[in-house]
């Protein structure tokens, strides 16, 4: 008997059983180790393609974008526009702080806030695309930026240390973010005492590379942050958002996801 491994859930719980020989059996049993986990689920709810360690989080009410596929302009345009410059002054990025870019890719901001912070500040560059960051690593090995760590991130965590971060940047990658309520959960510890979370995006729909800055807002409240400055700029073909942690974080299973939109700008 040949079993496809493209059968589908349903056919598979309500076929029913079929006469075995002794000598058949481990024979066939061989072929259905794959389909376990399939038949587990069987008669109950379909299994869920979250992680398992945010499923006390909500869900977004909203589309989320597709992971690597928008396009940026090259460095040399950006920095024509005076864009990372612009960010950073916004930011108040200053000597010796300690700055964390989520989402680094290949490493725009990252080696220019290393610049910034010089030889007493130091830089994690997180990601979770291990190609990115193997490609990261090998420009700041080449750069030979010593204040420059890397590090692998989870979807719905950044992992990083908590009381660690003066500022953590988030530049055109939140509207990517699988988990952004258990993921922006989970980086509020890592701020420390008047830290920043900075977000650089696009006033389009989230399913669009970019998200409404007052969706934006919303979710970032409900986890307990407060909007602090907000920048419309033309060096950002985009808008800068800076938050603070609030007085209080709110426990997983109090957070009530923003109303969001399946399409258009995500208001209301």
């Amino acid at each position: 008997v040949t079993l496809s491994l493209r059968a589908s859930p349903t056919s598979l719980c309500h076929s029913g059983p079929r006469p075995l020989e002794g000598g058949q059996v481990m024979s066939r049993i061989a072929p259905l180790l794959p389909m376990i986990l399939v038949l587990a689920a069987c008669g109950g709810e379909p299994p869920s393609d979250r992680p398992e360690t945010a499923l006390e989080f909500p869900l977004p009410d909203r589309p989320v974008s597709d992971l690597g596929s928008n396009q940026f302009s090259t460095e040399t345009e950006r920095d024509n526009r005076g864009e990372a410059e612009k960010v950073m002054d916004l930011a108040g990025i200053e000597r010796g702080m300690t700055v964390a870019d989520i989402g680094a890719g290949n490493g725009y901001y990252t080696v220019r806030l290393a610049e910034r912070v010089g030889e007493d500040g130091r830089v994690l560059a997180q990601d979770i695309d291990e190609e990115a960051l193997a490609r990261l690593a090998q420009r700041v090995e080449r750069e030979r930026l010593d204040n420059v760590s890397i590090k692998f991130g989870e979807p719905d965590d950044p992992e990083l240390p908590p009381g660690s971060f003066d500022r953590v940047f988030l530049v055109h990658m939140y509207h990517e973010v699988q988990e952004p309520y258990a993921f922006l959960w989970r980086l509020w510890p890592s701020l420390r005492e008047g830290g920043r979370v900075i977000v650089v995006d696009v006033d389009r729909p989230t399913d669009q590379h970019g998200i409404d800055p007052l969706l934006l807002s919303c979710e970032f409240r409900q986890v307990g942050y407060e909007l602090d400055a907000f920048r419309d700029a033309p060096e950002l073909a985009g808008y800068y958002a800076q938050f603070k942690r609030a007085a209080k974080r709110p426990e997983p299973g109090e957070i009530k996801p923003c109303r969001g939109a399946a399409t258009g700008n995500g208001r209301g």
